[in-house]
């Protein structure tokens, strides 16, 4: 009689471990990212963008600077010819594009699962409710793979990798396949950046849409 009650308890007991080991693990990773996150008040660094279709074709390819300030500040420059700026002051966002001649100002939408620079430079403590996290580790290298827990989303999987504590890379896929690779050089972190440098001030002659 007593095998007979201890069994269905201990097969109950048995079959929760993996869930348990999983969201241990999780919370595992989201610590270990939150930190690496939050230790970067200021970031700058030019970066390398390369955008790959499905089958791995090479759609486009981008050079640029970034500086990013907590909380919610950043400056995004993408190169000519394809030169474009993206600026946010944490409330507002600003969409230049030289060859229109024109920027678009938004609301900055402050989900981490639509706006994968937040996860530079906004409020990252509550990681592990808006996403799944597995972490990775091998020597100086740290990867973490971020998977979004609701559909409406920009992407599928966000990695983010750091290399001796710093950011190093970052690879966005979205549900049609469609890979965009960022890598960073040249990276400093902690360096003062004035607040008035995340204000657009719109060129003469620019035209302005508010969305």
């Amino acid at each position: 009689m007593l095998k007979t009650l201890l069994l269905p308890g201990l097969a109950a007991l048995l079959l929760s471990l993996p869930v348990q080991a999983q969201t241990d693990d999780q919370a595992v990773a989201a610590e270990r990212l939150n930190g690496l996150l939050s230790s970067a008040n200021t970031i700058t660094a030019a970066f390398s963008q390369m955008t790959l279709s499905s089958n791995g074709a090479n759609m486009q390819e981008a050079t640029g600077q970034m500086e990013l300030k907590r909380p919610g500040m950043f400056y995004w420059h993408t190169d000519a010819p394809l030169e474009q700026v993206v600026v946010t002051d944490g409330e507002k966002m600003w969409l230049y594009d030289p060859d229109l001649m024109q920027v678009i100002v938004q609301d900055m939408d402050m989900r981490l699962t639509h706006t994968p620079a937040l996860l530079l430079s906004g409020d990252v403590s509550t990681l592990q409710e808006s996403f799944n996290i597995t972490l990775n580790e091998g020597g100086d290298v740290v990867d973490f793979v971020l998977t979004p827990k609701v559909n409406d989303t920009l992407f599928d999987t966000l990695r983010v990798s750091f290399w001796g504590g710093v950011i190093n890379d970052m690879q966005i896929s979205d549900a049609v396949g469609q890979r965009t690779n960022i890598l960073f050089s040249n990276v400093q972190i902690n360096e003062p950046i004035d607040d008035q440098r995340f204000v657009f001030v719109a060129p003469e002659g620019v035209d302005v849409i508010s969305d």
